[in-house]
């Protein structure tokens, strides 16, 4: 369903939206300060707050959502934003590639364990969900530019509607470990609720921190900030499942993982939206 997603962003694109970030001198120093952003922001943001509210087990599942890549839904929800999309493309790519490394080496500095992690299969799913499908898209665009501009009008409205969706998958597929860690806890309702409050907090931290970052340090423009911010705040939390399982931690470490999942889109798209607004206003002369 993302791929179709992320072809459908592609067809927004053009070729020179990528020249333009490679050959200007502005645009090549947001995509290593972009993943600076990722790979410090956010981990420190997990590990302040999984030490202060959560117990070991759980602590450990924040903090591989921490230190996980960006995820592919930031491509689409930088659409939603009016933000950068092609430096969302770039950026996920490069911090995808760089987390078979940086991850397990970020985790064992902060939870001082060490996780091993597959990167070519990494780069294989970055490649079939995001780079792939956006490539065609930008190809479409390309040679068939007045099909791309009809779809096109459409994307933004089918991106917030998708995004719905995938939020509803991930909450339906994770509703028997949300059940499980409430008999787990003895019936006390507390412990979920606080593992919610933690990775919200988590992402807040993450979204707020990495647009006020590039916009107030660095002075970068206001499309490349919501970019970092996006990228920033918005992490691969299946592959923090993953490795949870992959390692044979508790069952409980898994669920910051499938939580932030839903977090995450929808805080994400909620803020998208509210730039969107925020434009349209401006446009009005409001």
């Amino acid at each position: 369903m993302l791929a179709g997603v992320m072809l459908g962003t592609g067809m927004t694109l053009e070729k020179s939206d990528f020249t333009q970030i490679l050959t200007s001198k502005e645009q090549r120093t947001s995509i290593p300060i972009g993943v600076l952003c990722q790979f410090m922001l956010m981990p420190l943001s997990a590990s302040i707050i999984g030490r202060a509210l959560l117990l070991p087990h759980l602590f450990l599942g924040l903090v591989l959502v921490g230190c996980s890549p960006g995820g592919t839904a930031s491509n689409l929800v930088s659409l939603i934003a009016g933000a950068d999309v092609a430096l969302s493309v770039l950026l996920t790519a490069c911090s995808t590639v760089l987390a078979s490394v940086v991850t397990p080496l970020l985790t064992k500095f902060i939870v001082g364990s060490a996780i091993p992690v597959s990167g070519k299969a990494l780069c294989l799913a970055t490649a079939k969900v995001v780079l792939l499908p956006v490539a065609f898209g930008v190809f479409l665009n390309e040679y068939f530019p007045r099909l791309c501009r009809q779809v096109s009008r459409w994307t933004p409205f089918a991106s917030v509607l998708l995004v719905s969706l995938i939020c509803g998958g991930v909450v339906s597929n994770n509703a028997s470990m949300w059940a499980g860690t409430s008999v787990a806890a003895g019936g006390a309702l507390s412990i979920p609720m606080l593992i919610l409050l933690s990775v919200i907090s988590t992402h807040i931290l993450g979204f707020t921190a990495g647009y006020l970052v590039p916009k107030v340090l660095f002075r970068f423009p206001e499309r490349t900030a919501r970019t970092i911010s996006i990228e920033t705040g918005m992490q691969n939390s299946a592959l923090a499942v993953v490795l949870a399982k992959s390692i044979g931690a508790d069952p409980l470490s898994f669920l910051p993982g499938a939580l932030s999942a839903t977090a995450h889109s929808c805080l994400g798209s909620a803020l998208a939206a509210f730039w969107r607004m925020q434009d349209a206003r401006k446009e009005n002369g409001q």
